[in-house]
């Protein structure tokens, strides 16, 4: 149309503001003609009152501006039209055409001939062109508006499928290309609607800050992995060493035992033997020793048959059995039965002992492997978590005992507070249970002993002895520490101490479904003794005695106090 009835020159579509074509177009009160964004920027930055650009018309008010669509829409036509000499393709000739493009060269959409191999493609004319054909982008002006990129072979794509116009904007809202009716039709709506240009280079600046940013956390990730890599190469090789160190003292510690069992097996062995030979002496002396007695008394009995006087008296002298028992049985060795039993006594005392350190090291090897490495203060805070609340049950209380109003403490005094009696009351052992009892949970207390000399704590089956003592065994129903002056013992295993030193606050934690009872030494954070693989049947109730004065002044209570977290 431009190039053939010379009807319209490009010049009338040009924008006096940006001498582009215009893109979406309107009138002001005036006539004249801009592009929407071009007349809003001027009168944006302009410090006068709103004017014309042109004939420098003033308006008392800004006025309300429509897209005029009818030139909006000869202004497409024209970009479209304003390649000169265009040729009209058949579809033959186009499915040709997009045989010749296929590949990674781009040809000229104008050559008709000896097709060349185009330079630039544009947006606007949706066209791709060789040096010779893009001639006129680079001379008439409304031309060299165009937006011109590499040679590309999909301007089809660029075509709106709705309006078929070009798709010259952007909808940063929707984040959709829009040709120019989409853009109308956004714009009321208080889109932010920009030109493609405008958001490429908006979004390009945008994707460069965001590659920035992904290689820091690139960097940032990788300094990580780095770090992670040398933690796990450092553990590795702190577990082998304290694996290699740990192996070496247990083996040691085997072999120094096994030695001093190798060692009092050989010195017992040779004092059983020393004894034996000891004691076959003396034997072998004692039976020639009973011959020469045997011999002696027949000579006797042979002279006290003599009537003769003379004769009886001349043999009497020599058939006397003076000075014939001369073994000494007071010095065998084979009568230190003392000497065995104190051996006895010091070996048992080390292996119990001994016993405790290995209890102690199953306790620290079975958090390290349930808590994955986890300190003991922060297994303790996660016992702690189950703390329960509960008073003592006066009907269960020994005679001897005495409760306090509030039922949180109990001491022993020695004369009996409450004469009366019944089935639930304990006889033998000075203790009270708890009035709540507890099945299939976990649960925590603590108790404050202060500097008592004896006391015993733990929990007891519903079931446990009353009436009675309370035999020590695995299926005795009571599962308690007890104290005894500077040591601690289990209750199913009495003389055997499990600990030794001093509290003064007690943490006990059940796990009744995991078969678990610990106490807690709560000040230094450290498990006191764990009855370990029990099984429970039944309710389970906090169990409290003070314990008598056998060991010196006990007579201050147990005190059930609330939770004192470690720090």
């Amino acid at each position: 149309m431009a190039s053939s009835s010379g009807l319209f020159s490009p010049d009338h579509f040009l924008c006096s503001i940006c001498l582009g074509v215009f893109v979406q177009p309107v009138s002001t009160p005036c006539g004249h003609n801009f592009c929407l964004s071009c007349i809003a920027s001027y009168w944006d930055t302009t410090v006068h009152q709103c004017c014309c650009p042109i004939c420098k018309h003033r308006f008392h008010h800004r006025p309300d501006l429509k897209v005029n669509t009818f030139i909006s829409g000869l202004a497409e036509q024209l970009t479209l039209l304003q390649v000169t000499d265009v040729p009209t393709w058949s579809s033959d000739q186009q499915q040709q055409q997009k045989k010749v493009r296929s590949g990674n060269t781009v040809m000229c959409d104008i050559c008709t001939d000896d097709q060349r191999e185009a330079v630039r493609s544009c947006f606007q004319c949706l066209s791709s062109y060789c040096q010779i054909h893009l001639e006129p982008h680079e001379r008439v002006p409304g031309l060299k508006r165009h937006t011109l990129v590499q040679p590309l072979t999909d301007l089809e794509d660029r075509i709106c499928k709705e309006h078929s116009k070009v798709l010259m904007f952007f909808c940063r809202d929707e984040e959709i290309l829009l040709c120019s009716t989409c853009a109308d039709s956004h714009t009321p709506t208080h889109h932010h609607v920009t030109p493609i240009e405008e958001a490429f280079t908006s979004m390009k600046v945008q994707l460069g800050n965001e590659e920035v940013k992904v290689q820091e956390l690139i960097c940032e990730r990788e300094q990580k992995v780095s770090k992670v890599q040398e933690l796990l190469k450092r553990h590795t090789k702190e577990t082998e060493d304290v694996k290699a160190k740990c192996t070496q003292d247990l083996m040691e510690l085997v072999q120094k035992i096994q030695k001093n069992q190798e060692e009092l097996v050989r010195v017992m062995e040779e004092k059983k033997k020393a004894a034996e030979k000891e004691a076959a002496d003396v034997l072998n002396r004692m039976e020639q020793e009973m011959t020469e007695l045997q011999e002696t008394a027949q000579k006797l009995r042979e002279l006290k048959q003599t009537q003769d006087q003379l004769v009886f008296l001349q043999k009497f002298s020599s058939v006397r059995p003076l000075g014939l028992c001369t073994v000494d049985l007071s010095t065998m060795r084979c009568n230190s039965h003392e000497k065995m039993q104190q051996i006895r006594t010091s070996l048992s005392r080390t292996v119990s002992q001994l016993q405790t350190c290995v209890d102690d090291m199953d306790a620290d090897v079975n958090m390290f492997s349930d808590g994955g490495g986890a300190s003991s203060r922060t297994t303790l805070r996660y016992a702690q978590q189950y703390e329960v609340d509960f008073v003592l049950d006066p009907d269960t209380a020994h005679p001897f005992l005495s409760l306090s109003d509030d039922r949180k403490q109990v001491r022993y005094t020695g004369v009996k507070v409450d004469p009366t009696s019944n089935l639930d009351q304990f006889t033998e052992h000075l203790a009270v249970l708890s009035v709540r009892g507890f099945v299939s949970c976990k649960f925590y207390f603590e108790a404050f002993v202060g500097s008592k000399t004896e006391w015993c704590l733990g929990v007891a089956a519903a079931s446990v002895q009353r009436r009675g003592p309370i035999l020590p065994g695995s299926g005795c129903g009571l599962w308690a520490l007890w104290f005894l002056e500077d040591k601690f013992e289990s209750f199913s295993a009495p003389n055997r101490p499990v600990q030794w030193g001093k509290v003064d606050r007690v943490g006990v934690f059940v796990d009744y479904n995991g078969g678990q009872v610990s106490f807690w030494d709560v000040r230094r954070t450290t498990v006191l003794y764990s009855f370990r693989g029990c099984v429970f049947t039944e309710e389970l109730y906090p169990y409290f005695n003070p314990c008598d004065n056998e060991y010196g002044s006990n007579l201050d209570p147990i005190v059930l106090v609330p939770v004192s977290r470690p720090h």
